[in-house]
């Protein structure tokens, strides 16, 4: 999703385009601030500051530093709004329900009863062949990246 001139809003956001951001922490690689409609209060996103739009687009270098924001942000989330719990969600393309092409990764407190209820499904449908078939399918292939 971009904005009516075709711009990511979240890298409007990171270069301090954006007056109305609520940003709560920044680094040289990293942005964190909280989205427009918050899942919960204290719902956070951290973002690299280059436009990367999926996890898939993201090196090792840069997922180090995000994953050291990510962290920081959610242990200062603990000690600020001291939650119940706490939601990491980082999601890829539209069947995921990625709404902005910037990778962006949700610091979500959770408490019990909170709007967001569960999110994972109660039961799943596949078989245990189903389940063998796509075990075997996966480490077969995560085998092959380690041998690299």
């Amino acid at each position: 999703m971009k904005d009516s001139k075709g711009i990511c809003p979240f890298c409007r956001i990171v270069r301090g385009d954006d007056p109305a951001a609520r940003l709560v922490y920044q680094d040289p690689h990293t942005a964190a601030f909280f989205p427009i409609n918050p899942a919960t209060l204290g719902h956070t996103l951290v973002v690299p500051r280059t436009h990367i739009p999926e996890i898939w687009d993201l090196d090792e270098e840069s997922a180090v530093l995000l994953t050291q924001a990510t962290l920081l942000i959610a242990h200062v989330t603990r000690r600020t709004f001291k939650p119940d719990g706490l939601n990491i969600i980082q999601s890829n393309g539209e069947a995921a329900s990625q709404t902005v092409p910037h990778l962006h990764v949700h610091v979500v407190p959770r408490w019990k009863n909170d709007a967001m209820g569960d999110i994972w499904p109660t039961e799943t449908i596949f078989s245990k062949d189903e389940q063998d078939r796509a075990w075997k399918i996966l480490r077969k292939e995560c085998q092959k990246e380690a041998s690299i």
